[in-house]
């Protein structure tokens, strides 16, 4: 994702990272420590917003796609799990049900979303201190998520409501929404949406992008795909399991459509609890954090990998000259 302003070591590299880079640009005093996952705030390159834009829509984009398709059927079953009122069973029939209206949502929100997290983290991690980095990841975690939820919300809607076998296609969900519920009734959930996703993608991001400097600084060189994957493995999983509660929630309101069985969030956690009990909070658990343990995994692998290529695409010569 061209070049980027972390850096955890001042030795260079022979690469061609999109770490390192950053590092070319960056004259820090030999023998200086960093401490954890500090970013080096010394002469960089000028902040290039737009190619950084460019290379994260990209990034997002590619990444995005790559893990809906690959797990789309994890994520039909968790959302059934989670629909089922009580000891109600679930199908095992149609699990890529609404795949393809669900990755024209997905293209661009994962776009937006890395599209905005990147440029916001360059610039959030100039402007805070080195020993506040993970506060710089994490807020720009959260402004990604509240950029790509205008996409992500109706597409989620549209997903689950087919995930559930209430349409059979994404064409025939869009147009009983919109007669039956309005526009409002793409955005069924929005509240609860924005109360799981923002702190999950807060969460997901600053841990990652936090391990992955902590890993780097430990192994004192560039990490490889397969190091990328297992740290967004684990960044995803245990984020995923903290925030199933929120998910459960999230589910039941986009799901319920125009019989408005809960007045809210907290009249929905109240029913549920009521009705089936505090376990209820953590249904679907399991293929939740399978899911987005292996999405981690594949996105955050995908995501480095892209970055990588296009910022090797990326000339460096004349703006190495400028420097000079």
């Amino acid at each position: 994702m061209g070049p980027l302003t972390l850096a955890v070591d001042s030795k260079k590299g022979s690469g061609t990272s999109p770490d390192e880079y950053s590092q070319k640009t960056q004259y820090a005093p030999i023998g200086t420590r960093k401490s954890f996952a500090s970013v080096s705030m010394q002469e960089e390159k000028p902040f290039d917003f737009l190619r950084t834009l460019f290379e994260g829509v990209i990034a997002g984009g590619t990444a995005g796609v790559v893990v809906e398709t690959a797990l789309y059927p994890i994520d039909t079953i968790k959302t059934r799990l989670q629909a089922a009122r009580g000891g109600g069973k679930i199908a095992f029939k149609g699990l890529y049900s609404g795949l393809t209206g669900n990755l024209a949502g997905v293209l661009p929100a994962s776009a937006i979303f890395v599209g905005v997290y990147e440029p916001a983290k360059k610039k959030l991690l100039k402007i805070f201190p080195e020993n506040l980095s993970a506060l710089a990841h994490f807020t720009a975690g959260a402004f990604g998520g509240i950029a790509a939820s205008l996409v992500r919300v109706p597409t989620e809607v549209v997903k689950q409501r087919m995930q559930t076998g209430q349409f059979t296609s994404a064409s025939v969900a869009v147009r009983h929404i919109a007669f039956k519920e309005g526009f409002k009734g793409f955005y069924a959930g929005y509240g609860s949406f924005l109360l799981r996703d923002l702190p999950f993608d807060a969460i997901q991001f600053c841990l990652y992008e936090q391990l992955r400097l902590g890993y780097k600084k430990a192994a004192k060189r560039e990490l490889n795909d397969p190091e990328n994957a297992i740290i967004g493995a684990f960044a995803g999983a245990v984020t995923g399991a903290i925030t199933t509660p929120l998910d459960v929630i999230k589910t039941r309101l986009m799901v319920q459509g125009s019989a408005n069985q809960y007045k809210g969030i907290i009249d929905c956690v109240q029913t549920v609890v009521r009705e089936e009990g505090r376990s209820a909070l953590l249904k679907g658990i399991g293929p939740r954090v399978l899911w987005i343990g292996i999405g981690g995994s594949i996105f955050f692998g995908v995501l480095e990998r892209t970055k990588l290529l296009l910022a090797q695409r990326k000339p460096a010569l004349p703006q190495d000259s400028k420097q000079d």
